[in-house]
């Protein structure tokens, strides 16, 4: 007769599983009770919370929908509640700042708070795809950080800017000027273009010969000064850059010098006023203005 008795080991006195890897034999430890409650408990837990709570998806007349719970509970209403409680209790600073004039704004401490919070985040949704998280920019786009601006950098020059976009042919306040093409255009030949590229690098510590560099002051004269001015240092009023602060949205190299007077430049802002609310948009020029740069 065979006894169904599994072996005990002799050290432990703990039943083994019968199995033998070269003389190793395998306790049947027993899991802990409180190990054991703890699980118990959990499927207990579980049923109620798949009865009380939406849990289990099941495919219906050729769409997939879940059960909705005893309690109804659902996630999207929850935080929907929260925005909502949120959204009522700006309510009130909202309608002030819409109502206070942009350049009142700054001298009340609760008013500023809310708008500057509110301008990040309106400008981490729109803009800093262009302008960088940070408002660093990059080649071709402003950086907002800085103290040089193609169209103003008051409070209300950058609502304007923003409201009304530059060459986005919304309305007549949206900014309009553009760098003419000069060698496409055959306003100038490809050794004036060159010799006014010297003169600009020079104004910015760049080294030339004397004889080009006097050449090409002559072209910028008859050519540039009704835009940047005979001093170079710009309009703001025309959105003409300083071309003496060795800062330059497209590059202050040579090649990067000729190619915008050869080709010219135009970029291209959205007018946001058509899109963003108008708060927000005061909202957006006040962050901006508090950056550092702004005048």
């Amino acid at each position: 007769m065979v006894s169904d008795k599994r072996p005990t080991d002799s050290v432990t006195g703990t039943e083994t599983t019968g199995h033998d890897w070269d003389g190793i034999h395998e306790l049947d430890t027993p899991l802990p009770k409180w190990w054991l409650y703890i699980f118990y408990i959990s499927i207990v837990w579980s049923i109620g919370y798949w009865i009380l709570m939406p849990a289990w998806p099941y495919f219906w007349a050729g769409t997939w929908h879940y059960t909705q719970g005893v309690i109804g509970y659902t996630q999207r209403d929850a935080v929907s509640g929260e925005l909502q409680k949120v959204a009522a209790g700006r309510a009130d600073v909202v309608k002030q700042i819409a109502a206070t004039p942009i350049d009142e704004i700054s001298k009340n401490d609760a008013l500023m708070e809310v708008a500057l919070a509110s301008g990040k985040a309106a400008f981490g949704d729109n803009c800093a795809p262009c302008h960088g998280s940070g408002a660093q920019g990059s080649k071709g786009f402003p950086n907002l950080n800085d103290d040089d601006w193609l169209w103003g950098g008051t409070i209300s020059d950058i609502e304007t800017t923003v409201t009304h976009g530059i060459r986005w042919d919304a309305d007549d306040d949206t900014r309009q000027n553009l760098m003419p093409r000069f060698l496409d255009d055959e306003m100038l030949k490809r050794d004036q273009v060159s010799d006014v590229a010297d003169y600009v690098l020079s104004l910015n510590g760049g080294k030339s010969d004397a004889a080009i560099v006097a050449r090409g002051a002559a072209v910028f004269a008859q050519n540039c000064v009704s835009c940047h001015g005979a001093d170079a240092k710009g309009d703001q009023t025309l959105g003409a850059p300083n071309l003496i602060d060795a800062i330059w949205l497209y590059g202050g190299d040579r090649a990067s010098v000729v190619q915008s007077i050869s080709h010219g430049r135009g970029g291209v802002m959205p007018s946001w006023g058509g899109r963003l609310e108008s708060v927000t948009v005061k909202e957006l020029a006040l962050y901006v203005h508090s950056l550092g740069g702004g005048k």
